[in-house]
């Protein structure tokens, strides 16, 4: 491969990779794009108190799905006294509690947090085609034809399931209908109804009960929707309106025949599901999201650091930013400067100092170590001891105009000590030289630009979100560093060429 291929391919590669672990976190795991969004997660309760009878005494829960478009991140069980097993299959889970004698009235408690998934899962396997019900005249009679008009004015599994729910909500139904609502009158008794008219075209449905996590509710009904499978994925319909589709806020507690609890040995005197609603942080949701997925992805971040080391790599992890903006600086505007990386190291020091009070110091302590770097070069001076003197002579400046600022009572001088003395002491040395073999126009020109590149790139690390996307998604590094590689291949004119070669072809077209 050629050189001319290989940073393509480098840039590229780099690109995809930070593109696409962005992505993920976003979409995938539910990592908020900007800051200070906030999520929602509910923490839902249900309690049972039971009274015994006689004998040893057994209570059964189900409790919530694991596949429902929500994920449990913490669940609790509050049975002292009982032993408590857990059963799990492809349809159900179910605590069971269980204990040898009971002397007086208990409380069970089942509570969990739970809280959105980033994609709605399958919900299970199709279960087996269903027998034909079995029913005595007139209702096999008055079947055999509601079903054989419903498959007249339908196309698939779902139109038929939805002919079939229109029909039972039909104002003025036929006579089929009628005979198949009557004594109907709960939305669980319409459910089943439809489930044994389904059946009659062999189509596998099954009942989805459950609640709405809305705000705070004591006393959450249970709501039972009808699931029918067109084998491929479960649809899932409300018995009482048709509408298809499971509401957005729907949690699906358990499924099937069974109640939501029983007991033995005892009495169910009440049982109560109740829903609280809190507001938390996007990025708080979206860790535990990582968490319960045990996603590598999710955990590239410095969230998981210390918060003090946290603070030192949202800095470090800004300057890649600001050396972009370098880059686009000098190679296509062709701004100069002293040093390559001298302003990104100053505009750090400008976001303790404030921008305008930061240029106002700079500029001061590198005029005043100019003034004294000249007195040094007619000491004929050896490098290395004229480099430490200039050093020495840099943290005198600061510490002086530290001590006069405090009385002067200001604090602009106080935070002069932000600045790196090495570099600034590297900035006179350099424009010294420049000052000396090319003339001070030359080197107070790339004074200037050393210092506005180093206000840009702190107007680019001041961003808010920026700051925060690099301490969530620290890979948008590595998209920087592709855009990096890809400028390095530019060998075109810059900006401020344009001026210096507008003169020559106006001398071209000149007759």
């Amino acid at each position: 491969m050629t050189r001319n291929r290989q940073w393509v391919v480098l840039a590229l590669l780099l690109i995809l990779t930070g593109g696409l672990i962005l992505a993920y976190k976003i979409f995938w795991l539910g990592f908020p794009a900007m800051p200070d969004e906030i999520g929602e997660e509910w923490v839902i309760q249900a309690r049972m108190e039971v009274h015994p009878l006689e004998g040893p005494v057994r209570a059964s829960l189900m409790l919530p799905s694991r596949t429902s478009g929500f994920m449990i991140s913490e669940e609790n069980f509050i049975s002292r006294g009982f032993g408590l097993t857990l059963e799990e299959d492809l349809f159900r889970r179910e605590a069971d509690w269980a204990i040898r004698r009971l002397h007086s009235d208990k409380t069970l408690y089942y509570r969990a947090t739970v809280i959105r998934d980033t994609r709605e899962r399958r919900l299970a396997n199709a279960l087996p085609y269903p027998p034909e019900p079995e029913l005595e005249e007139p209702w096999a009679s008055a079947l055999k034809d509601f079903i054989s008009d419903v498959r007249l004015e339908s196309a698939d599994i779902e139109s038929f399931a939805a002919e079939v729910l229109d029909r039972l909500q039909d104002p003025s139904p036929d006579e089929n209908v009628s005979l198949f609502l009557s004594g109907v009158e709960t939305p669980l008794e319409r459910a089943r109804l439809e489930q044994r008219l389904l059946a009659g075209a062999r189509i596998p449905t099954m009942l989805f009960h459950g609640i709405m996590l809305g705000n705070d509710v004591q006393h959450a009904p249970i709501r039972t929707l009808l699931g029918v499978h067109n084998g491929d994925d479960w649809l899932l319909f409300d018995p009482v309106t048709g509408h298809r589709g499971k509401p957005d806020k729907f949690l699906i507690w358990f499924r099937g025949e069974e109640q939501l609890a029983s007991v033995g040995g005892a009495e169910l005197r009440d049982l109560q599901v109740s829903v609280k609603r809190r507001v938390t942080s996007a990025v708080d949701l979206a860790t535990v999201r990582t968490q319960l997925k045990d996603s590598l992805a999710g955990r590239i971040s410095i969230l998981q650091l210390p918060i003090q080391t946290q603070s030192v790599y949202e800095v470090l992890l800004l300057v890649p930013f600001g050396i972009l903006v370098i880059v686009i600086l000098r190679n296509f505007i062709g701004l100069t400067s002293f040093g390559t990386f001298a302003p990104v190291l100053i505009a750090l020091a400008f976001r303790e100092t404030e921008l305008l009070k930061g240029i106002l110091l700079f500029v001061m302590i590198v005029s005043m170590g100019l003034v004294f770097r000249f007195y040094l070069e007619r000491l004929r001076l050896l490098l290395v001891p004229r480099l430490a003197a200039v050093v020495t002579i840099v943290v005198l400046l600061m510490t002086a105009i530290s001590i006069v600022s405090n009385e002067l009572g200001t604090d602009t001088g106080l935070s002069v000590s932000l600045f790196p003395m090495v570099i600034i002491s590297m900035v006179i040395e350099r424009m010294s030289i420049v000052w000396e073999e090319r003339g001070g126009a030359i080197a107070i020109k790339e004074g200037v630009g050393s210092l506005a590149i180093a206000a840009l790139a702190y107007v680019v690390m001041s961003i808010d979100v920026l700051a925060y996307w690099v301490t969530v998604f620290p890979e948008i590094n590595l998209v920087v560093l592709g855009l990096i590689v890809t400028l390095g291949r530019y060998t075109g004119f810059r900006l401020s060429e344009l001026a210096r070669f507008r003169q020559l072809a106006a001398e071209a077209k000149r007759p």
